[in-house]
């Protein structure tokens, strides 16, 4: 069953990204535009400005168009990793057994790694309800992040200036595209306002965050009052700012880090580049991983301030 839920959950990320990148088929234009006019600066001044052509284009490549629909090169990477994880989930569990090897095995005890650790964050019961969004938005977040790291994602492409770098790389990291990490972020705020509601009700949402029930009406009492309403309006605040700062985190981190990759490598040349690049190669591997349990775990962490402890069955 969490098999089937991971997999829906996968297919549903898969889709999102695509109404929000209306904007990218917009920036087409000017971003062919751009590539010209720093192609010709290019043969105006070969060393002035050539640390500026390296590095990863702001704007993913939009490589075809349906209506208002654009597919980007992220999109691509987004549904190549989602449809491996498929095939690997369905793999698996295709001739389960009860004593589980290889690849079952491997799946079961990253599913069940998964289920013990947001238990202890969310208390069994809300872990059980939750899960098939934590779950896959980690291992979904970790694939993407190592996939992007293959030799030739984000640096194989056309559009090609006299440095050699590429401007329209034919594939590029998933994460390192706003769209996605916008994506995932507003999806867990809609998500979190559904669980809160449904855990606590409208009454306790709102005396979850304000708390101005008991006070009384004594000098003191009205003091505490304003002192409650003032805290819960910061709440308010606090609360708005995390999908922000959910998909500036993850998309500043990995675009930063393929960044470096491209620029390292360059600065090595064609003969040392790739051995300039393998310690931060490596760094990106761990980066990839920490990346993806920091927002699972902070969604995870957001959802249990305002709903676990309302759970009987949670232990502190």
């Amino acid at each position: 069953m969490k098999f089937r839920q991971l997999l829906i959950a996968i297919t549903l990320i898969v889709a999102l990204p695509m109404p929000a990148l209306f904007a990218a088929a917009e920036t087409t234009d000017t971003s062919t535009e751009t590539s010209q006019t720093r192609g010709t600066e290019d043969h105006a001044d070969d060393h002035g400005d050539e640390g500026g052509h390296h590095g990863l284009p702001p704007n993913a490549v939009v490589l075809k168009t349906f209506g208002p629909f654009a597919i980007t090169n992220s999109m691509v990477v987004t549904w190549i990793v989602a449809f491996g994880l498929i095939a690997v989930a369905q793999i698996a569990t295709k001739r389960a057994k009860l004593v589980p090897s290889g690849l079952q095995n491997f799946v079961e005890w990253l599913v069940e790694s998964l289920v013990g650790f947001f238990e202890g964050i969310l208390g069994e019961k809300m872990a059980k309800e939750t899960f098939w969004f934590f779950g896959t938005i980690f291992i979904f977040i970790l694939f993407t992040n190592w996939f992007g790291l293959i030799p030739g994602i984000g640096t194989v492409g056309w559009d090609v200036d006299s440095h050699g770098h590429v401007h329209k790389p034919l594939l590029r990291g998933v994460n390192a595209d706003l769209n996605m990490t916008a994506a995932m972020a507003l999806s867990f705020f809609a998500l979190w306002l559904f669980w809160s509601l449904k855990s606590i009700g409208p009454g306790g949402f709102f005396l979850h965050i304000f708390n101005v029930k008991g006070h009384g009406f004594t000098l003191m009492g009205i003091f505490l009052l304003l002192i409650y309403v003032f805290v819960g309006l910061v709440e308010v605040v606090s609360i708005s700012v995390r999908p922000v700062a959910l998909m500036f985190r993850l998309y500043g981190n990995v675009f930063a880090g393929e960044n470096i990759l491209e620029t390292v490598m360059a600065l090595g040349g064609p003969y040392f580049g790739w051995l300039a690049v393998l310690p931060f190669y490596f760094l990106e591997l761990l980066v990839g991983l920490v990346q993806a349990l920091v927002f699972a775990l902070l969604t995870a962490v957001f959802t249990s301030l305002m709903c676990s402890h309302h759970d009987e069955d949670h232990v502190h």
